[in-house]
């Protein structure tokens, strides 16, 4: 079990865990140049567990500048998702170990974790690895629940 950065290349297998976590969002699509455009980001991971060729996991995150806290980041943590088939095999636990040492060296003074409402099993595991979900209260507003189309233009 290897975590490495997403690169141009994995855009299908992460495309494939992606559509687990939002079987029906018609909208989602994986660019490779984005994932590019992440890589050169010195704030922003998509990173992957790849074993024997194959990527098993994924999960963005990204270091927030925080005026509150001097120069130290915080850091938001999202899609963290393991192919289901790979699901207790260890694979979050290890993304999530990893990200979490990283934002530690790094400063980070919080990391915030953000779960689909809908993801008990994914909820459950997050507390077993002592992300406390009566923090704080996350809201979201997403831009087609606003506009009718998602075009830009």
């Amino acid at each position: 079990m290897i975590l490495r950065e997403a690169i141009a290349t994995d855009a299908p297998a992460v495309a494939r865990l992606y559509q687990t976590l939002v079987p029906h969002d018609r909208n989602m699509r994986v660019n490779p140049e984005r994932i590019s455009q992440i890589a050169a980001d010195p704030n922003n991971f998509l990173l992957v567990v790849e074993e024997d060729g194959d990527v098993r996991a994924t999960a963005f995150l990204t270091l927030c500048l925080d005026p509150m806290y001097g120069a130290l980041p915080f850091a938001v943590l999202e899609n963290v998702v393991v192919d289901p088939a790979r699901q207790g095999g260890g694979y979050g636990r290890f993304i999530v170990e990893h990200i979490e040492a990283f934002c530690w060296r790094r400063g980070c003074t919080k990391i915030m974790l953000f779960s689909s409402a809908f993801r008990n099993a994914a909820h459950q595991f997050f507390s077993h690895l002592k992300y406390a979900h009566d923090k704080k209260i996350a809201f979201v507003k997403y831009r087609h629940e606003v506009y009718e189309s998602t075009d830009p233009g």
